[in-house]
């Protein structure tokens, strides 16, 4: 009995595989896994995306404020954000470390655009703002859309 599995082990015969159909159906069945799986992923990496972009205005809101209270003014236009982390010209009152804390430069959105600042703002007394992932103003989709202060609880202008 030990040698007829032994001659079958060496024939090949013992070593049955799979067939092409049977790979296939796998092959199938792991797309369909993948393209279910694969389409969440990509929502949940588009909601963290709007998530930072929200948190970062957040926190570019309340550096645009304690500079206010620091040196009685907004920083206008031509300055604009860069004035959270270089002292503009005749400014007085500037906090020597900047407005944001451990960082050189204004961050970037999470798509890699500018945040932009206008003073007075349109939606509250100053506004700060992503266009998105599309970098365009306005936007179909969620991701597309455009990101104010105001959206995040920040001041709303009062009429």
């Amino acid at each position: 009995m030990l040698k007829q599995k032994f001659k079958r082990f060496l024939s090949g015969r013992f070593w049955a595989g799979f067939t092409l159909i049977e790979l296939m159906v796998v092959l199938v069945i792991l797309g369909l896994l993948a393209g279910l799986v694969g389409t969440k992923v990509i929502r949940y990496i588009a909601k963290a995306k709007i998530t930072t972009a929200r948190a970062q205005i957040s926190l570019l809101h309340d550096g645009v404020n304690q500079y206010k209270i620091d040196t009685g003014e907004y920083p206008d236009n031509s300055v604009g954000l860069d004035a959270l982390v270089q002292e503009p010209a005749g400014v007085t009152g500037w906090n020597l470390e900047g407005y944001l804390e451990g960082k050189n430069e204004v961050p970037k959105d999470p798509w890699g655009n500018d945040y932009y600042y206008d003073y007075p703002g349109e939606h509250s007394t100053f506004d700060i703002y992503s266009y998105g992932a599309d970098g365009k103003e306005g936007g179909e989709t969620e991701e597309d859309k455009d990101i104010y202060n105001s959206d995040t609880g920040g001041n709303v202008k009062e009429e």
